[in-house]
């Protein structure tokens, strides 16, 4: 089995064009853009864009691949301050408000942060960018109920429950407040 060649110059910029007009038009309009408002927002045909991506789930899925990307880098630089001894909890707590946060302004994220957990069989980039947030996380939640500081019970799945349902169409002092008091019926303290 042969490499795939590498992508000539020009269709190298098409492509990384489409993916930042991509990624801008779904933070900003969510999955639901067409692909001619990202073509457009390229400043490419709409054939070109097809040439890259055959259809809207692959591009889409690119896309949303760049927002896990984010948050799987997010949740890894978590877990290094932790090991440099910076409180699991709190590395949690930052993510979350991180996240939060993101989700608020940024539909990509919502898309991604909806997906975590979902099934990505379909989508190898994924689930390979999905595994590094559950390990991540999964070694901080562990981290957090060893050091005291996170009920037992608490699971990766509670996790991504409370990510699905982030009250991101809230004003941000309704989103600490949402934080905050899901924090103290999850904490030992």
């Amino acid at each position: 089995m042969t490499s795939p060649r590498p992508l000539r110059a020009d269709a190298a910029r098409n492509r990384t064009r489409i993916m930042t007009a991509a990624h801008e038009q779904i933070t900003e309009h969510g999955p639901e853009v067409s692909m001619e408002q990202i073509a457009a927002a390229a400043g490419v045909a709409v054939g070109t864009l097809y040439k890259h991506f055959p259809n809207k789930n692959d591009l889409v899925t690119a896309a949303i691949a760049t927002s896990f990307e984010a948050l799987a880098d997010d949740a890894e630089e978590c877990l290094q301050r932790e090991s440099q001894g910076s409180p699991a909890m709190a590395e949690l707590t930052g993510f979350l408000n991180r996240v939060m946060d993101t989700v608020a302004l940024n539909r990509a994220v919502k898309a991604a942060a909806h997906a975590l957990g979902a099934d990505h069989t379909a989508h190898p980039a994924m689930q390979a960018v999905e595994t590094r947030v559950t390990q991540a996380l999964g070694r901080l939640i562990r981290t957090a109920q060893a050091q005291g500081a996170l009920r037992s019970d608490f699971t990766l799945d509670d996790l991504y429950l409370m990510l699905s349902t982030l009250p991101a169409d809230q004003p941000p002092t309704a989103r600490a407040r949402w934080l905050a008091l899901l924090l103290t019926g999850l904490t030992t303290r």
